[in-house]
């Protein structure tokens, strides 16, 4: 029974390797639901699960599970030990914490580039990730762990890409590596560091020593010299003229 249960694992992760590009090492995205499971199961997931998909893997989980699990009390306290054990991913919701079953929605959005696995128990949660393309999905059942057939939209997807009417992940990824690479797409790399505004120095101008007003060189004694009018000076014609005039 377990060699035919790594059979179909096998066979499944082939599927998602050759068609999105999924790799070693795996990264599952737990939620407290799968890990409850895992708890209540005695199920060892960092031994169980490599031997169980054949390859290595990475125990994944974000901040907004670990939220809910705080959250809702001490009935999930062995699920919350079990995630605060998993690299914590950053998810999008870094003020703002949001469900568990959103915040690994979310994790999964536009192609599922990082090639998450979603480990859940939650229904809701897995009718929506069937619903995108390339997301392998695993829960456990009868304490043992699953790894999901690819869900009829991932296969209509790979089917549309094969007859040319889409263009898979895998296209997408090395078109926009040639993009970045002949400058035709900026590297947001590039744009958070073009961004960034340089630290630059002290204003050279503002350094300067202030200049000290001009002291008026013009001394009061010669403004009182200025003010002072001017006496004209008689000829001495006048003078001898005016004396005539008296003894006559």
């Amino acid at each position: 029974m377990k060699i035919t249960r790594q059979k179909h694992a096998k066979k499944h992760i082939g599927f998602f390797r050759n068609n999105f590009g999924v790799r070693e090492p795996y990264q599952i995205l737990l939620d407290g639901t799968f890990c409850q499971a895992a708890l209540r199961g005695r199920i060892q997931l960092r031994e169980q699960l490599p031997r169980y998909l054949m390859g290595e893997t990475q125990l994944c989980t974000t901040r907004c599970v670990l939220k809910e699990l705080e959250t809702l009390g001490k009935e999930l306290y062995g699920a919350k030990l079990i995630a605060q054990k998993c690299q914590v991913r950053n998810c999008p919701h870094f003020k703002n914490a949001v469900s568990g079953s959103e915040c690994l929605l979310s994790m999964v959005e536009e192609g599922n580039p990082h090639h998450y696995f979603v480990a859940t128990q939650d229904q809701n949660l897995s009718v929506k990730v069937k619903k995108k393309p390339g997301v392998p999905l695993m829960f456990i059942i009868q304490n043992t762990i699953v790894l999901d057939k690819p869900s009829p939209k991932t296969v209509a997807f790979v089917k549309a890409v094969e007859s040319g009417q889409l263009v898979s992940v895998l296209e997408k990824q090395s078109i926009k590596q040639l993009k970045e690479e002949q400058g035709l797409v900026k590297n947001p790399e590039q744009r958070r560091r073009k961004k960034r505004k340089k630290v630059s120095g002290p204003n050279p101008l503002s350094c300067l020593k202030k200049k000290k007003k001009a002291q008026d060189t013009k001394s009061p004694a010669s403004e009182k010299k200025r003010k002072r009018k001017r006496i004209r000076n008689r000829s001495t014609s006048e003078v001898f003229s005016e004396k005539q005039n008296v003894e006559g």
